[in-house]
Formats: C-alpha cells, structure tokens, sequence
C-alpha cells in the first residue's frame, strides 16, 4: 500500500471539495512530484466515480480521495429558525427563498465508500472523524490506504487504534474545515508544529503536516518536527488548474481582505476563511449542526457568487503567497532546501 515517504517531493495538495478540487488540479500536484488529493464531498457517487476516473487518465502517479465521516446532529428547530430570520434580509435582497427545515444527510457515504472501493485510489482519506473498523478493512483488502485527519493527541490516538496506516496532523492555521471529530467540540486550537510533534510521539505514525505553510522553510520545520510532508490547500486556490471562484481568487490578493478567523456561519462547522462582512455579522448566531447550516447558506452562496463580502473565503492565514501559477510550479517552489 501506499507510503508518503515514497513522495519525491514531500507536498500533498489538500483535498478540497466543493468545487475547488478538480481532477486537473489533483493530477498536477501528483505529476509534479507531489501527492494530490481530491475532496469528495458535496459529489453524488456517480459524480465522484467519474472525476476518480478523469484523475486517472490524467496522471499514472498515486493519488487520494478525501470524504467526510457523517455524524448524526439534529439542528434545534428554533435555532435553525432564528438564524434563518437572521438570513431573511439578505436572501431576499439577492432573492433568494431561504428553506424552512433541512434534513440531515449523510452525503451518500456508504456509496461513497463502495465508488472508492471499486476506483481503488491510493489512499483514502477521512476528515470529520472516523469510519467504522468495518471500512478501514475492506480498503486494506482492496490494497488502499487509509489516512485520518485530527486535530489533537486524542483524535489521533483512535485513529491509531483503528488501524489507519497514516495521518494529517491539521494544525490551526489550517484553511477551510476544521477536522474536529465532533461538531460541538471546541477546537483544540493547537498548532501546526506542535501538533505534528505531540502526534507523530503518541501515534508512531507516518504523519502529514497541515497548516501555515506560505513557503519551503514552512515545510521544513514541518518535516524537522517529524512529519513525512507538509500538506498546502491556501497556496493552490490561485492556481488555473483549482475550481476557485473568481472572487475568491481575487480577495486572495485584495488588501482589503487582512485576517483569517474560524466561523461556523456558513456550514454550522468551524472553518477558517477570510473575514468579511458575513461572518462579522453571523459568526456569533449560526447553529452547530452540518449539513444543515451549510444548506441554508447554500442558496446565498450561489447566488452571490461574485461577492466576496458574502461568499465564503476559506484559507489559511498565508494567503498572500497564493500565486497565480501553475499547480505544478507551486509544489516544486515548496520542495525543502
């Protein structure tokens, strides 16, 4: 099965889903001499089936897909109501008709799994938690690796005792969700560095680092604090291969955007993106319950797509170093000196 020690150049390109993963982005990062992986969810399992496919006719090298664990959470109705009050104004503005109740949705995860066992990828990623024992087995059958994402020593200690053959150690600084096993859970807040030190003790894993990384010195002090390659998602959202909404691509480089925060305002998850006017006006009332939350917003989204003072800007606080250059010449900047 797969190894990331085998990585010509220690890069793995963060799975993104919800468009800005593409098979042409996922292929570039692999022929560069990187690993990309391609985010899963959102995909119906035929959609999904189809860009495995497109990634390998694109590349012959190793590749990944992430999917995200579903965890059952039932939205209070009267907080679901009272935020979607709060969205009332806006959505009608731009007009848009907000849902009265959304039910939960697992994302087809069961026939996610089985695309994935027949696409045989080389390695499967889990973000959101863990899948049952049942799964991780049926990969390994099917010689694919499994790799966890965590955020803390605790997280990462079942992923261990599940039986993953690695992991991502995701960092706070880290762009888009957080990987918090649980959607109530407070984050760790913890640290990319310190992370990957505490987890690569505790677990003995081959572990990737997530998190803060704008340039090569960033990937070596992943790799110096025992990681076998730096992971980057903020650094590729400019680039022409990723789905990146254009005015996402442009607030990258805009001053007036400054700081990223984390917010559940737009999919009831903690996420980190750039601060704008939705999150400072919603961060503090959106409900923790996904996919709920993210459905609700999903309309606003859309139909604003051009606005980045309403859309979500997931990245990471090394946003500045995105480029507008190819995927493969990013990952090659980055190989440590």
């Amino acid at each position: 099965m797969y190894r990331f020690e085998s990585l010509e150049i220690p890069i793995v390109g963060a799975p993104m889903a919800g468009g800005v993963s593409t098979a042409a982005l996922t292929a570039s990062v692999s022929e560069a001499g990187g690993f990309g992986f391609y985010g899963g969810a959102y995909l119906s399992p035929d959609a999904l089936a189809t860009a495995v496919r497109e990634i390998a006719a694109l590349t012959g090298e190793p590749f990944g897909v992430n999917l995200f664990v579903p965890e059952r959470v039932d939205v209070d109705p009267a907080k679901f109501a009272a935020y979607r009050e709060r969205l009332s104004p806006l959505a009608e503005q731009i007009g848009v008709d907000l849902p009265e109740s959304v039910p939960f949705t697992d994302d087809s995860f069961d026939a996610k799994v089985q695309v994935l066992l027949e696409q045989r990828p080389a390695v499967v990623s889990f973000t959101f938690g863990l899948p049952s024992r049942d799964v991780v087995d049926r990969f390994h059958a099917a010689g694919v690796a499994v790799s966890a994402t965590v955020t803390c020593v605790a997280e990462a200690r079942l992923a261990l005792e599940l039986g993953v053959d690695s992991l991502c150690a995701q960092g706070f600084s880290a762009g888009g969700h957080r990987a918090t096993f649980a959607i109530d859970d407070a984050d760790p807040e913890v640290e990319t560095l310190e992370l990957v030190r505490a987890v690569v003790a505790a677990t003995g894993l081959p572990t990737v680092g997530a998190g803060g990384v704008a340039d090569s010195d960033d990937v070596r002090a992943i790799l110096d604090a025992g990681a076998v390659a730096a992971q980057v998602g903020t650094l590729l959202l400019r680039t022409p291969e990723a789905g990146t909404r254009q005015a996402h691509r442009d607030a990258l480089a805009d001053p007036q955007f400054t700081t990223t925060v984390t917010t559940r305002a737009y999919s009831g998850r903690l996420a980190r993106g750039l601060e704008n006017d939705f999150i400072r006006a919603n961060t503090d009332y959106a409900p923790s319950a996904y996919p709920q939350v993210n459905t609700l917003t999903g309309g606003i989204r859309k139909a604003a797509s051009d606005d980045p003072q309403v859309i979500n800007l997931w990245s990471g606080p090394g946003f500045r170093a995105a480029q507008a250059v190819p995927a493969r010449d990013v990952v090659r900047s980055l190989a440590p000196r």
